[in-house]
């Protein structure tokens, strides 16, 4: 791809002779797990992200698992949570032993609708443990009505902030306003390692210290176990990569968020507002634009018009959690939940990595205009 979707290699530049020393400081340290960099980015993924503490692990979806893990979710209690997401948030549950329940989605946002979860908990109440709002694409859910939802009906919440470390929700961030706060470090992310690696944040101590005993077989103490847990450890190396990252984090951001104001004023200029529909931001938030998705229409035929032209795109996510054959057994059917399965239709995810220069964007919005103009 001339213009790909995501363009890792522009980011290392920036940032290549950091990173090496960092990680030649490790090789030459001899410690590689648990070590000070792991303690380090914990406590500075925690702080900035306005939570008391922080649990590094071995992934995003360890983050999740384990959480549920800590929040006492186990065989037979449901989970809540929304059906457009990447499949971890769901797998989590079912491989617990409990059952995911859906509400639809935001048709603006794409995260979880509050009145859809609120209409799900009048219904199925009974056997509901715990919620996960997922902060789609960099932008935090409706947190408030969501937050006084777990109060009232006494249930755990997990945000799902994968794609959202930084994003804002009033003068909260994301991580720092459920029970617990799960992030991915997969390479893509706003802040990727250079292999896994995820954080568990949270402002308990109690719940903070459980889920160190879990990442680490439960243990309490050499070979003494106080419960049983996994293997789930954020290794030094990736640590002391996302140490380096960490410090650019903002900077990135903002480039995300030129990138988007661009995208918007290209749109316009390009007369595309009735075939292609922005991201909505609602106003209590702020978007970290891990991916800028617009929705069109006929879809799959501008995704090949664009691959002619060069341009990578992606779509997240073709087939929703309820529609998905692995998760049959739930009993969903097609039209359970429209709104997302009309976002499973219609999204597509264009480039927006800091580094694009503004004639990509310039050549993503003509490509577009030429597929719609014709």
């Amino acid at each position: 791809m001339n213009i790909p979707f995501f363009d890792l290699s522009r980011q290392y530049r920036g940032i290549k002779k950091e990173i090496k020393t960092e990680v030649a400081r490790v090789c030459d340290s001899g410690r590689y797990i648990l070590g000070d960099n792991v303690s380090a980015i914990e406590a500075e993924v925690a702080r900035y992200s306005g939570a008391r503490y922080g649990v590094g692990v071995a992934s995003g979806t360890d983050a999740l698992y384990l959480s549920l893990m800590a929040a006492g979710v186990g065989r037979g209690d449901k989970v809540l949570t929304t059906p457009f997401t990447f499949v971890a948030t769901v797998s989590v549950i079912e491989k617990l032993g409990a059952v995911p329940v859906f509400a639809d989605i935001d048709s603006r946002t794409f995260n979880i609708d509050p009145s859809a979860a609120e209409t799900c908990l009048k219904r199925k109440s009974k056997g509901v443990k715990a919620m996960i709002p997922v902060h789609l694409y960099g932008q935090c859910a409706d947190m408030g009505p969501l937050m006084r939802l777990g109060r009232k009906y006494g249930i755990k919440v997990i945000e799902d902030a994968a794609q959202a470390i930084g994003a804002g929700y009033g003068r909260k961030k994301a991580g720092a306003i459920g029970d617990f706060g799960c992030f991915s470090f997969y390479p893509t992310k706003n802040l990727g390692a250079m292999g896994d690696g995820g954080m568990i944040t949270t402002n308990s101590r109690k719940r903070a210290e459980l889920l160190k005993k879990l990442r680490g077989y439960g243990a309490n103490g050499r070979y003494v176990y106080d419960a049983i847990g996994v293997n789930s450890r954020l290794d030094e190396m990736q640590a002391a990569v996302l140490r380096v990252k960490l410090r650019y984090l903002d900077k990135w951001a903002d480039e995300r968020g030129a990138n988007a104001s661009l995208y918007t004023g290209l749109f316009n200029k390009a007369g595309l507002a009735e075939r292609v529909s922005l991201p909505f931001i609602a106003t209590k938030c702020r978007s970290v634009y891990n991916q800028f998705v617009v929705k069109v229409d006929k879809r799959e035929a501008l995704r090949k018009h664009m691959a002619r032209d060069g341009i990578g795109t992606e779509v997240y996510y073709p087939v929703p959690m309820h529609l998905q054959k692995c998760f049959e057994y739930l009993g969903y059917k097609r039209g359970d939940f429209p709104r997302s399965e009309e976002a499973a239709r219609t999204v597509l995810a264009l480039p927006i990595f800091q580094g694009l220069k503004k004639s990509e964007l310039n050549r993503i919005v003509s490509s577009m205009a030429g597929f719609y103009n014709r």
